[in-house]
């Protein structure tokens, strides 16, 4: 049983709750967008930095890592000391990350501030995640989907627009990304507290995953499909730039952000179109696109045809929205209150440890046999993974119905 908000607790709100749905929304946007800006960068920090292509799979890698060391250790801890301490930190955090992008002139500083923003994300979209669900249960699991596809969409477009028609690309993205994370600093004092918290925030710290006893044979089960989705936007936010810049001889930044974001922005529409649809029939469905989805992007590549790799990213897209979607659906409803930061932490280790993995494998493969002939091979294990994924939903069992007492 989590402990209820007292009334003391309740006579300090100075906002309804609704207003920390929309905050919290708001903000987790602002750190995926963040997260996604640097995308189409690296060509940039390539050339001006002279980095290798396993270098900027370090820098992919150093993000990725401190992002799971956040939600290894204080994913969870809001459920024990409260939401907005924990969105203070992350928030700061993210400013730290913004100051040090902008003052970037070497591979350390760079280094750095992936690390820092690793942290930042780390520590946010758990505890946003979990404020968002304790505000409004009906459209939780809904935003929950949404918001990382939303930012990434925001972040890679955006990014990829400031680089080619706005001056110094390199400081003003990150500029206009702390202006935001200033507001939301100042408007979060605002904002009503949504849990009372619980006892053992020191032991919450300690390096682990919470996945609730009632969760786990349905988090399992789900497991295939959302490595398969994540590993493939991995291969997107790593390895498009360069994919586009070099095998496509597309030069511009703004192509390589473009197909990012119609990745994203094609499964946030696909979230919200097919969210009153059965979660085993959007993994099922999602596994299914997915593979065709990366089927269709890798002919595109090899053909250096970007009709046929917008196409493959759009139909990928579907994939990606549909199952992320399912997946959310099926396990957000069987948490209770104070459980909600601990399984989300959960599943980000997940999803982040796919998205990170297979990314760095193939940075130190390409050297050794090409950019084109990794493409291929990292494609196809995905495309393997789906459909091993779609053939196991077809014999497992359904949805995990029981819903805990909130």
């Amino acid at each position: 049983m989590h402990a209820p908000i007292s009334r003391s607790h309740a006579a300090k709100r100075t906002l309804p709750a609704s207003a920390m749905t929309v905050f919290s929304f708001l903000a987790a946007v602002l750190l995926a967008a963040s997260s996604a800006a640097p995308t189409p960068l690296y060509p940039i920090y390539q050339q001006s930095l002279h980095l290798s292509p396993p270098m900027i799979t370090l820098v992919f890698a150093v993000y990725a890592f401190s992002l799971l060391a956040a939600l290894l250790t204080v994913g969870s801890l809001s459920d024990h000391i409260g939401r907005k301490p924990v969105i203070v930190a992350s928030l700061l955090l993210n400013v730290g990350a913004m100051l040090l992008f902008v003052r970037t002139n070497d591979l350390g500083h760079l280094l750095f501030a992936r690390a820092v923003q690793g942290l930042s994300v780390g520590t946010g979209i758990t505890v946003l995640g979990a404020a968002i669900l304790d505000t409004n249960k009906r459209h939780g699991p809904l935003l929950n989907s949404v918001f990382i596809f939303l930012g990434l969409t925001l972040g890679a477009l955006g990014s990829g627009l400031l680089v080619a028609f706005a001056p110094n690309p390199l400081h003003l993205v990150f500029e206009v990304l702390l202006a935001v994370t200033a507001i939301l600093f100042v408007l979060l004092w605002a904002m009503p507290e949504t849990t009372a918290g619980k006892a053992g925030a020191w032991a919450s710290l300690w390096p682990h995953v919470a996945v609730p006893v009632q969760t786990r044979a349905a988090f399992l089960r789900l497991t295939p499909g959302n490595v398969a989705v994540w590993a493939f936007g991995a291969f997107y936010l790593a390895l498009m730039p360069a994919i586009v810049a070099t095998a496509m001889h597309a030069g511009s930044p703004l192509t390589a952000g473009v197909v990012v974001a119609a990745l994203m922005a094609t499964a946030a529409m696909t979230v919200a179109a097919l969210r009153s649809l059965k979660p085993r029939f959007l993994v099922q469905m999602g596994t299914v696109a997915l593979s065709l989805g990366a089927a269709i992007s890798l002919l595109g590549i090899e053909q250096e045809a970007v009709g046929a790799l917008f196409t493959g990213t759009i139909i990928a897209g579907v994939g990606f929205g549909s199952n992320f979607s399912g997946v959310l659906q099926s396990l957000l409803p069987t948490a209770h209150a104070d459980q909600r930061a601990g399984l989300l932490s959960a599943f980000y280790v997940q999803c982040y440890l796919a998205f990170s993995l297979p990314a760095i494998a193939a940075g130190l493969a390409i050297p050794r046999i090409g950019l084109v002939t990794t493409a291929y091979i990292y494609g196809g294990a995905v495309i393997v993974l789906a459909l091993i994924s779609t053939v196991a939903s077809l014999f497992g069992s359904e949805e995990v119905h029981t819903r805990p007492k909130q």
